[in-house]
């Protein structure tokens, strides 16, 4: 597997790459001080697997950068790790494609198991994001009334489905639990997606807890 980390402080790339590491010995890690050297390491690598981005660095503005980051991602996943825990920035970087997001602060052991679970195909969200929110503006509790009406159409088996993604689960993990193959679970999601109106699984979570299914 190869990852690139992009952030500019190197003792932070320096450890997160141990981390990485450790999770799994053969992994590859690129490094980037900025988004004009992930671009660059983005050219030169076709078939990186994951790119673990920092939203504050000083070439771009955060979203400039993961407009170029997407354009070049060459279907690689990208994560965002960051000390914003703003969720604003947390919900546009989502909607922007990126597949979860890790706030700097979080523990140690949290952290090793969120990258884990990323690794492994999940999708991880700070818990703060997956709460309910009693400040919702009139026009956003109108969208989540309108989520509310498509979540009506999810079946039993895509509620239960909608569960263990909740949970961080692949779809091989998700497969094994229920006793489905992974083919058959690709199809619960996608139809799940279509329900909710998400282009991507945590998209999907976001919805979903607006939805109050999760």
């Amino acid at each position: 597997m190869k990852v690139l980390i992009a952030d500019d402080h190197a003792l932070f790339r320096d450890g997160l790459s141990l981390q990485l590491e450790k999770l799994n010995p053969d992994m590859f890690v690129f490094q980037a001080a900025n988004f004009s050297q992930a671009l660059k390491i983005l050219s030169d690598e076709k078939k990186l697997d994951l790119i673990i981005v920092d939203l504050d660095m000083p070439d771009m503005s955060w979203e400039e950068g993961l407009s170029a980051i997407r354009q070049h991602a060459n279907g690689a996943r990208y994560v965002i790790i960051s000390a914003s825990e703003n969720p604003r920035d947390i919900r546009k970087s989502i909607e922007g494609g990126a597949s979860g997001y890790i706030p700097k602060r979080t523990e140690p052991k949290i952290l090793s198991g969120a990258l884990q679970l990323i690794l492994d195909g999940g999708t991880y969200l700070p818990p703060s994001v997956l709460e309910p929110n009693p400040s919702l503006s009139g026009s956003q509790k109108n969208s989540a009334t309108v989520a509310v009406s498509k979540g009506k159409n999810l079946t039993a088996r895509q509620l239960q489905v909608l569960g263990l993604v909740a949970q961080g689960m692949s779809n091989k993990q998700i497969a094994y639990e229920i006793g489905v193959s992974e083919a058959t679970v690709k199809l619960h999601i996608n139809a799940l997606l279509r329900s909710v109106g998400a282009t991507n699984r945590t998209q999907a979570l976001i919805m979903a807890q607006k939805m109050g299914l999760i």
